[in-house]
């Protein structure tokens, strides 16, 4: 379960997602799962900007990542992988002044764990709190 913050003139749109993680291949490769029905709507700045990305998941088992597609403002960082206590990440960077005064993005999470992980059905879910936040750049 993902659930999201909202940080100034910053708007998630599609509610809290559920990926769900079914058991893997004994040795195989990592097993995942893609999400890409949240979309992220922002204001353009009086400064050039940028957004950044956190998450909080005490007790974190599996991998959680976040790609901003179809950035209609700015320059989408590549996939950030969240994980509990890392630092705020850039995640879209140079937020023109000028243009449209909206602007959107595609979030596309992707999860995954490997067999030895176990899988959301034996473990329960991670509870992400992904907190996005637009700021000068």
């Amino acid at each position: 379960m993902i659930s999201m913050s909202l940080g100034q003139a910053i708007t998630v749109n599609g509610g809290n997602q559920t990926l769900t993680l079914t058991t893997g291949t004994v040795g195989g490769q990592l097993t995942s799962v893609v999400n890409t029905t949240s979309t992220l709507a922002y204001k353009r700045q009086v400064v050039i900007a940028k957004i950044t990305v956190i998450t909080s998941c005490v007790g974190q088992r599996f991998g959680l990542q976040v790609v901003a597609t179809t950035v209609t403002n700015g320059t989408a960082a590549p996939a950030v992988t969240l994980v509990n206590g890392n630092p705020a990440t850039d995640f879209i960077t140079s937020i023109s002044t000028k243009g449209a005064k909206n602007a959107t993005c595609t979030l596309q999470y992707t999860a995954t764990a490997t067999f030895e992980q176990g899988n959301s059905s034996e473990l329960g879910n991670d509870i992400h709190t992904v907190t996005y936040t637009i700021q000068a750049q």
